[in-house]
């Protein structure tokens, strides 16, 4: 039985029948199944309907839409008819064309299936495009011989009962009265009861979709699907017969784990059927991650880092879930690198990565191999969610929204409970649109190119790990106190915080480089979030970044002094003219005629060289802030922490990243050597300013 956090359900009315929607999480195909339930015609209503509708919509991975059709003897034929007619109608006005939409159907309203096909295809209306029968109740003039042949091995019903709900269908009340009628004369019964919109086995089968028939060996309705089925094959239609020996009546609902090969059967056939599966998205790389690939090397690839620390264990299991529905709404980042002609490209992989235990240091280099099977991972530990991507995927906002939408969805399934969406946190259930999925470098690009010149910045070195362990250092501000000195100077807190880096930065020079006539500048890169100048939507990368700092004539400035120059510099550099200029820059590489007709091992041999002579020689580290994190209340009260971490550079030694939740900066420092030079001055240059700050660090055990 599936959990009910595996599915969603949406009550709806079809003029005045109650239906519903159901809708799995983890969805695989865009079409619906429209199903009527069993009954006799005579029993029924939508909260069984909805029992089996949710398996097979868990089952299957695909929406399946229910009915409450109006019942007999108050309502006779042809009203069940009519309402199965209604509601095709309705899916077809709402979004669905008829080979989007698969008839299921059970007992008497696997009947219903194929009466309604017939009323369709008489009427010149277009046919679904399949149809999934379980124990159709075809003959309700009960004229197979297994009526008669297994009446003592099915205790399920009896021919009698099926007569009782025959004439109530076929001739409804007796006038004033609360009882059924029923037709003395034989054969003017079987002549009614033959009549093909009630009895579909008498109906012409020709030109009918591909069925896929269910039904019980020791049922006494046997020969109902049997007939049918040859009666398909006789008119050239598609059909498949499952007989499963020795089971009752409709022995499909009752989610036998031996017959969970009939579930196969039909995913199979929905796959074979269904004229809208899911395809697997592929997309060009965006503008900025085409570099990404062509830059990495032997030990080193482009990776960050976002984990939400929640307050109580994870529950792997529920999580893997969650992420099998989040990784879907996310084509973009869901998916693998593939290797082209002449560039890369990513294609949307099929179902979630599995996710691990964490169990070594953050960032842990993401092997080439890997990438190509997935470009990201999850990782868990104790009460710790954390995200590992590939740069080339997104960027840390796109990052972001993933996070706190796996997040919500956890909660939803671990506890039931309905995180608001907004915030970065997506509709689950949602299409992605195009604008999510867009190239915006190409859209917002401007109309003349900015150059690149640059000069080279100070380096930190310090000699490499041998095991290639990873330090991560985190220093844990008081958010509303560097805002408050931010304020009062006048900057933002990123301008604040990188003067403070950058102080941090000048200092190391001062001790490593004793002659200051080889002092270079200190410089550090800031990635920018374009979405803040232009109005994209996009999940995938869209930040550019500017170089502030200090050259060595001025690395006497005090703290103040330092915070209104790198504040000067970023308001100088990000502006939306000057970013659109910087885009188009990049841009025009792209469109290069000559650039795009050269195949993808010599561009990467290019594309390698021009990130060597300037990728990272142009400042000391890279200082990303993601900013404040803005979640729901119902969220907020079950996360305690988010934290950033972006990767080593390839060349040097550190890289400094923050975000900020619930009052607290988590400022991170990470480095692949083993002294740490840059974050004792750090901590210095914090306690000069008074900021009131805990510090946390993993440690390689020896």
């Amino acid at each position: 039985t599936p959990h009910k956090n595996d599915i969603t359900c949406q009550d709806i009315k079809v003029g005045n029948l109650n239906c519903a929607l159901i809708t799995p999480k983890d969805k695989l195909t865009e079409g619906v199944i429209l199903y009527f339930h069993g009954g006799g015609f005579v029993a029924g209503n939508i909260n069984y309907a909805k029992g089996f509708a949710t398996v097979l919509a868990s089952k299957c991975g695909i929406s399946v839409f229910c009915v409450e059709y109006r019942l007999a003897p108050e309502h006779p034929f042809p009203a069940v008819l009519d309402d199965a007619i209604e509601t095709y109608n309705y899916l077809l006005c709402n979004g669905y064309s008829s080979k989007q939409i698969i008839l299921c159907g059970e007992s008497a309203g696997g009947g219903l299936c194929y009466t309604l096909c017939h009323k369709l295809r008489d009427g010149g209306k277009t046919l679904p495009s399949g149809i999934i029968a379980i124990s159709p109740w075809t003959d309700l003039t009960s004229s197979g011989k297994s009526y008669e042949q297994n009446k003592k091995r099915d205790v399920s019903i009896t021919k009698e009962k099926l007569q009782y709900f025959a004439n109530c269908y076929v001739y409804g009340l007796v006038d004033g009265k609360k009882q059924p009628k029923y037709n003395t004369n034989p054969q003017d019964d079987f002549k009614v009861k033959s009549n093909p919109q009630i009895s579909p086995l008498f109906a012409s089968q020709k030109n009918l979709p591909p069925s896929l028939i269910f039904v019980g060996g020791d049922e006494i309705m046997l020969d109902d699907s049997m007939m049918l089925h040859e009666k398909l094959l006789k008119s050239r239609c598609k059909s498949e017969l499952v007989i499963a020996p020795e089971l009752w009546h409709s022995y499909l609902l009752y989610n036998l784990e031996e017959r969970d090969c009939d579930f196969d059967k039909i995913c199979k056939f929905i796959k074979n059927t269904l004229h809208a599966q899911q395809k697997l998205r592929w997309m060009a790389l965006d503008n900025a991650a085409k570099i990404f690939p062509a830059a990495r090397r032997r030990n080193w690839s482009n990776i960050f880092r976002l984990s939400a620390t929640l307050k109580n264990k994870i529950d792997t299991k529920v999580l893997q879930s969650a992420l099998d529905v989040t990784a879907r709404r996310f084509p973009s980042i869901a998916v693998r690198l593939r290797t082209g002609m002449f560039w890369y490209s990513v294609q949307e992989l099929p179902k979630a990565p599995i996710i691990k235990n964490e169990k070594s240091y953050p960032l842990v280099r993401m092997p080439f191999d890997d990438i190509r099977k997935c470009a990201f991972r999850v990782l868990v530990y104790e009460n710790r969610i954390a995200v590992e991507f590939f740069h080339a995927l997104t960027d840390g906002n796109g990052g972001l929204n993933f996070l706190k939408t796996l997040v919500s969805e956890y909660l939803q399934q671990m506890y039931g409970i309905v995180v608001p969406v907004g915030d970065g946190i997506l509709d689950r259930f949602e299409e992605p649109s195009a604008e999510e999925l867009e190239d915006s470098f190409i859209k917002y690009a401007g109309k003349y190119p900015l150059p690149r010149k640059d000069t080279n910045a100070y380096k930190i070195t310090g000699e490499q790990d041998p095991d290639g362990f990873k330090t991560n250092t985190t220093f844990i501000l008081d958010a509303n106190y560097i805002h408050s000195k931010a304020k009062e100077l006048g900057v933002t807190v990123t301008a604040y915080t990188t003067a403070l880096l950058i102080m941090a930065a000048s200092k190391v020079q001062e001790k490593k480089v004793r002659n200051k006539s080889k002092f270079k500048p200190i410089k550090v890169y800031i990635p920018v979030n374009l979405r803040k100048l232009f109005p994209s939507k996009t999940l995938r990368n869209f930040v550019l970044g500017t170089n502030v700092g200090i050259t060595p004539q001025f690395d006497n400035l005090n703290f103040e002094e330092l915070c209104k120059c790198i504040s000067y510099q970023m308001k100088l550099n990000i502006t939306k003219s000057r970013m659109a200029s910087m885009i188009k820059a990049n841009v025009n590489s792209e469109r290069s005629f000559l650039l795009r007709i050269v195949p993808l091992f010599i561009k990467n041999i290019v594309m390698k060289m021009v990130f060597n002579a300037v990728g990272e020689k142009k400042s000391c580290f890279s200082f990303s802030n993601l900013g404040v994190v803005k979640t729901p209340e119902e969220f907020a009260q079950h996360v305690n922490r988010f934290d950033f971490v972006i990767g080593c550079q390839a060349y040097a030694p550190y890289n400094t990243s923050a975000i900020t939740y619930k009052g607290k900066m988590y400022l991170n420092i990470i480095r692949n050597i083993t002294d740490s030079v840059l974050e004792r001055e750090i901590d210095q240059v914090i306690r000069d300013l008074q900021i009131p700050y805990t510090v946390e660090c993993n440690f390689k055990r020896s």
